[in-house]
């Protein structure tokens, strides 16, 4: 990949998407809880966050709040992990969330034979009624400089403007030779109400013509592009690798601008211990992580993000698709290990995982 050079970019890397406030009930239920602990999160601002936090590199975010104690609330837990917030566009609040409004996340973990639950409360919130020319995207990606520009299917999937927003940013990164990369992050629940599965692959169709990275597991190759997967489970719990390596071959020869796939491969044998690793296709060969067998899990939440920010960031640092996978899979692995959306992980901690290193007790 040609990438810019680092003195001559504002930004290591630019998110687009919503940041939503997360309520978390900890060890309960949310049909039962008494109090929640929140944090602030999103797949795409997730990325961003963990290349500033874990991987010390210059990030921002683009996006939308409605201008109130809520929006506020959630800017302060992103100045808090150091994403610039240039980019945040406020709206005025009509007082009630009527017909503007921030969104809320409620997550319960899991744990053993239960699976994790979200309920998301996100209908016309800001971020979704982003739409084209809300942003400059030939100052941000021309005159000011963009080396990595992420986003995704969970965004694109909000409202038709945010759909129309994505294909315009993508477009704009790829013609100011910034590298784009997208996570297919299917959400049927996201789609349902605009068109469906069909509008998925509409949609992500068009977007995928742009990227350069292309992320996803199974399900979200199959469903947003339309690459079934042989050998996968009724439950999604468990592929062949050598399967799903074939469907990535195939989605090569039919986006041939794509110059790095990646995905995580996740058996779940409980909601608090999964089969780990992670793959990725550059230059005509697959790269596997180091496996990560009966992983223990707290909060199985951003961990897909957390091995994005370490797959952009090895491919950043290093241009080695060994290194890059290795990175992304072990920060995917420790990011599970704490609570929320967000990584917690030092890069010290994601560089002794992957060179073996143990669980003992650090004095």
């Amino acid at each position: 990949m040609s990438l810019k050079i680092r003195e001559n970019c504002t930004w290591d890397q630019l998110s687009l998407g919503e940041v939503m406030l997360r309520m978390d009930p900890g060890e309960g239920r949310i049909r039962t809880a008494r109090s929640f602990r929140v944090w602030e999160g999103g797949g795409e601002y997730n990325v961003a966050r963990g290349l500033r936090k874990c991987f010390n590199l210059k990030t921002a975010v683009c996006t939308a709040f409605v201008d109130n104690e809520v929006g506020r609330l959630v800017e302060d837990f992103i100045l808090q992990g150091g994403v610039a917030t240039d980019y945040i566009q406020w709206r005025p609040d009509d007082g009630i969330g009527r017909s503007i409004r921030n969104g809320l996340n409620f997550t319960e973990r899991g744990f053993g034979v239960r699976g994790a639950v979200g309920v998301s409360d996100r209908g016309h919130t800001a971020a979704s009624q982003l739409k084209p020319g809300d942003f400059d995207w030939d100052l941000i990606f021309g005159k000011l400089g963009v080396r990595w520009f992420h986003t995704g299917g969970i965004f694109a999937a909000l409202s038709e403007t945010t759909a129309a927003l994505t294909i315009e940013a993508v477009q704009a990164a790829a013609r100011h030779g910034t590298i784009v990369s997208y996570d297919l992050n299917y959400r049927p629940s996201l789609w349902k109400s605009i068109g469906g599965q069909a509008k998925a692959r509409q949609v992500n169709r068009e977007i995928a013509k742009y990227v350069d990275v292309m992320l996803g597991n199974e399900e979200d190759f199959t469903a947003s592009l339309g690459f079934e997967v042989k050998g996968m489970d009724a439950n999604l719990t468990h592929i062949e690798t050598e399967s799903f390596q074939q469907m990535l071959i195939t989605a090569v020869a039919a986006y041939p601008n794509f110059r790095v796939v990646g995905t995580t491969l996740r058996s779940v044998l409980s909601a608090t211990r999964n089969d780990w690793s992670a793959i990725c296709w550059m230059n005509g060969a697959f790269y596997h992580s180091r496996s990560y067998p009966g992983l223990e899990i707290l909060d199985r939440v951003g961990g897909g993000d957390s091995f994005a920010s370490g797959l952009i960031y090895g491919l950043l640092q290093t241009g080695d698709p060994q290194k890059a996978v290795d990175y992304g899979a072990a920060h995917g692995a420790l990011a599970m290990t704490t609570p929320g959306d967000t990584s917690m992980a030092t890069l010290a901690e994601v560089q002794k995982l992957m060179a073996g290193g143990s669980a003992r007790v650090q004095r």
